[in-house]
């Protein structure tokens, strides 16, 4: 991915996500600020053929998941998709219907034919500047960084744990929070920002982990979890524990601003090289990110997102979930590299799959963008750090619920 070091990488988001390293760190033009319906039906001769090349267990063990997480659903939670209201038990019944479809181990035709006559089938109308239902689809995956329990000459970066001085208020009018913490003089202000905490060290004591590098610490920040391996060779997982309060600003827009990188080389090895080019820049052009993310110790389990649910490998994706539905499964039609045994992409080809929206994030904005959850490994990280294709993206809903 970023610089083909197996050691290198990133991971999925949990509740408020901050993924997607290319669109994150490049906050690509053209992904916010739609004004188009999010969704529109699409006519029976108008549909795609809906092949899947992905693997059938991992989608039959992800629809399984999402299907937990509709049945956690509040017992009155409804869903409108073209002025249609559907009740979270037509939700469940709609993937129940898929999941029959996968047991029965049909053929690609057999998928098709079911999937197109027993359900209605809508489009995500896409990116504001774009044809309607091109979408700018990128990847995340989950990473793999040395660290260490203690801070060395080495390992000199810390991770921090959520500190006590977090504060989160919650306004009685308007329910809006504020995340920030209580001054000297007992009154509630901002927290400090990344160039703050890392230039004058207020946290000192609450230093979870060390990495070896301060980029690798940020690309963490960015992806919001990872893995970190130990000098003794035991890993451990560091998951989302809180933020700052602070907005995201993208460095790699930066950096295109300063006419230091074109926007068309914008990528995470590109980032990589410019900093070991130029390491005086490192530290300014990081701090342009106020935003700083603190975490905790996880588990061995899979990386969840933030509906609470395990996250899978090529069948995982994160949207944005104000603008289109995460109760759906969905369709996803692009492309994704071939990778040879030394991380060099060799072609890009298309690709199509059945995916559940699990995630989210927040340079994730409106019906233009959808980031796919690669997993873990040199693949998972190539194609994360390098994915900035176009695409398709419908939803399903079981036909006939006004005869439910």
């Amino acid at each position: 991915m970023f610089w083909m070091n197996a050691l290198s990488g990133r991971s999925f988001l949990i509740a408020i996500r901050f993924l997607c390293l290319v669109t994150l760190l490049f906050q690509i033009s053209g992904c916010s600020q739609q004004h188009r319906t999010p969704l529109v039906p699409v006519p029976t001769p108008e549909l795609p053929f809906f092949t899947d090349d992905g693997d059938r267990a991992d989608l039959l063990a992800c629809a399984l998941s999402h299907r937990n997480y509709l049945t956690n659903l509040p017992e009155g939670h409804h869903l409108t998709v073209a002025n249609h209201t559907y009740p979270r038990q037509w939700l469940l019944h709609s993937v129940d219907e898929l999941i029959s479809i996968l047991r029965s181990t049909p053929d690609t035709l057999e998928i098709h034919n079911r999937i197109a006559h027993d359900f209605d089938i809508f489009m995500a109308t896409g990116r504001k500047d774009e044809t309607i239902g091109t979408m700018l689809v990128t990847g995340y995956f989950e990473p793999l960084f040395e660290g260490s329990l203690s801070e060395t000459e080495q390992f000199k970066y810390p991770l921090y744990s959520k500190p006590a001085s977090l504060v989160t208020q919650t306004a009685p009018e308007s329910q809006m929070t504020s995340v920030g913490r209580i001054d000297v003089h007992g009154n509630f202000t901002n927290y400090w920002t990344r160039a703050e905490i890392e230039n004058n060290q207020p946290l000192k004591g609450d230093e979870l982990v060390y990495l070896k590098d301060p980029f690798e610490a940020f690309l963490l920040h960015v992806q919001g979890s990872g893995k970190i391996l130990l000098p003794d060779g035991n890993q451990r997982s560091v998951r989302f524990a809180g933020h700052n309060g602070h907005s995201y600003n993208s460095i790699g827009k930066l950096l295109v601003d300063e006419g230091k990188i074109s926007l068309k080389e914008a990528s995470i090895p590109t980032i990589r090289s410019y900093f070991n080019s130029h390491p005086a820049e490192q530290k300014r052009i990081l701090h342009h990110n106020p935003r700083f993310i603190f975490f905790a110790w996880g588990d061995d389990k899979p990386p969840r997102g933030n509906l609470g649910q395990p996250l899978t490998k090529g069948r995982s994706i994160a949207i944005d979930q104000s603008s289109l539905p995460p109760e759906l499964f969905g369709w996803l039609q692009t492309k994704r590299p071939l990778v040879n045994t030394d991380g060099l992409i060799l072609e890009w080809v298309s690709t199509s799959r059945f995916v559940f929206p699990q995630d989210t994030g927040s340079a994730i904005e409106g019906a233009g963008r959808v980031d796919l959850f690669w997993g873990n490994g040199l693949y998972a990280e190539v194609a994360a750090g390098n994915m900035k294709e176009k695409g398709k993206l419908y939803f399903f809903i079981k036909k006939g619920f006004l005869r439910y």
